[in-house]
């Protein structure tokens, strides 16, 4: 299996100062070989430029310029031409498919916080023999930085990145060969449904409380937001106070992310360690979460008839609070690691659908839904909370896909 880990940093004063020039120069490096491929397709004759024309020019960047570009990586500075290369692959992808664009664009300082070594030994290494009892990664032109290795490693080191989140420095290690760790079994299967007002309901009646950090955080946040942005457009970025007030906004942020990651890991521990057999709703979250398309009025031209637009706002936000794609791909990595099987079903009617596995007749109907927690099947009168209803629907089609796959 392939893991990432991700472990701080403690640089000192002088290391975290050339992390930042690393950063600055990468992000120059991608800027400039975006500018290239605008200039060549606008002025000479719509000229694609490749990754392989900019990678050979880095001999002679580096050359002329050997206090800046020159210290760095020659495969990390390739790493960053790739991976604009994958962003202009995304954008043609898109026009293919008829989606909105997106042409790639240029990076802001504070908006290029990652730097990609491809292999560990080629401008970095990582220290498997801790000196001092201290861990240190190795990069070129910045030296041996501690790292703070709060978990052994596992598996064998392909990539190193390096990260900047706020003022916190990490490094991001992606091993292959990571041995799996089968948890005993346990003979249970259950089915998941993902919601707002809970976090999700189980085939077993229990719901897990949504915490809604973001909803908790508002205040604060709402705060900061509108203390930053009092401060007026031409002194923005130039003054000591802006700065602190745009750390204070990320710093929120990032808090909510902390705390909703550790609560989706915590969450889908409980479920792989519980069970062998876990089926979810394979959601469409982008159609979900996607804005209600404008209603023209046919009487008055320049007019809009109301589409719920501000109440799906506040739906979308409140689905979004929840993660659930970010929660579903945590729970799939650690079932691979315990040697659990999670299965994706589909959700339609899985709430409107009298279970069978409960003793219900199996009747599909709109109407089986009297309000957003109460169901009651109007062909037998079967009733319960329509979110355990859901559960047992997901758990009952995962167990259908076990048995047509086997």
């Amino acid at each position: 299996m392939i893991r990432a880990y991700k472990f701080l940093l403690r640089p000192t004063v002088r290391q975290e100062q050339a992390l930042a020039e690393m950063l600055r120069d990468h992000c120059s490096l991608y800027n400039g070989a975006l500018q290239e491929r605008r200039d060549a397709y606008r002025h000479a004759s719509k000229t694609s430029v490749r990754y392989g024309d900019q990678s050979a020019q880095l001999k002679e960047i580096r050359a002329f310029d050997p206090e800046g570009q020159g210290r760095w990586s020659f495969s990390s500075q390739q790493a960053t031409i790739r991976r604009l290369d994958k962003a202009f692959a995304a954008f043609f992808k898109r026009v293919k498919a008829g989606l909105t664009p997106g042409y790639p664009r240029f990076k802001g300082i504070g908006h290029f916080d990652t730097v990609t070594f491809p292999k560990d030994g080629d401008g970095c290494r990582w220290d498997s023999t801790p000196r001092d009892r201290q861990t240190r990664v190795r990069l070129q032109g910045v030296g041996h930085v501690r790292v703070n290795q709060h978990r052994p490693l596992k598996g064998r080191v392909k990539t190193i990145s390096i990260k900047r989140e706020g003022r916190r420095w990490y490094v991001v290690l992606t091993c292959d060969d990571v041995p799996a760790e089968p948890f005993p079994a346990t003979g249970s299967s259950i089915g998941i449904d993902m919601g707002v007002v809970h976090f999700y309901t189980d085939s077993n009646g229990e719901h897990v409380k949504n915490p809604r950090f973001l909803e908790r955080m508002a205040g604060e946040l709402e705060k900061a937001q509108q203390h930053l942005s009092t401060f007026p457009k031409r002194t923005r970025r130039r003054t000591k106070k802006h700065r602190a007030a745009a750390r204070k906004v990320a710093k929120l942020h990032a808090k909510i992310r902390r705390q909703r990651l550790d609560h989706h890991h915590k969450a889908a521990n409980a479920l792989i360690r519980d069970h062998d057999v876990i089926g979810y709703e394979k959601l469409n979250l982008a159609g979900m979460t996607k804005t209600p398309a404008p209603k023209p009025d046919p009487e008055q031209d320049g007019a809009f008839l109301p589409n719920g637009a501000a109440a799906k706002a506040g739906l979308n936000k409140s689905i979004l609070d929840v993660g659930v794609g970010l929660f579903l791909n945590i729970l799939a990595n650690k079932a691979e690691s315990a040697g659990r099987l999670v299965v994706p079903v589909d959700p339609r009617n899985t709430s409107r659908t009298c279970p069978l596995s409960a003793g219900g007749c199996g009747h599909v109907a709109k109407d089986n839904r009297v309000t957003q927690s109460k169901f009651e099947c109007i062909n037998c009168g079967w009733s319960g909370n329509a979110d355990h209803v859901g559960a047992l629907n997901v758990q009952h089609r995962a167990g259908l896909v076990l048995c047509v796959a086997a």
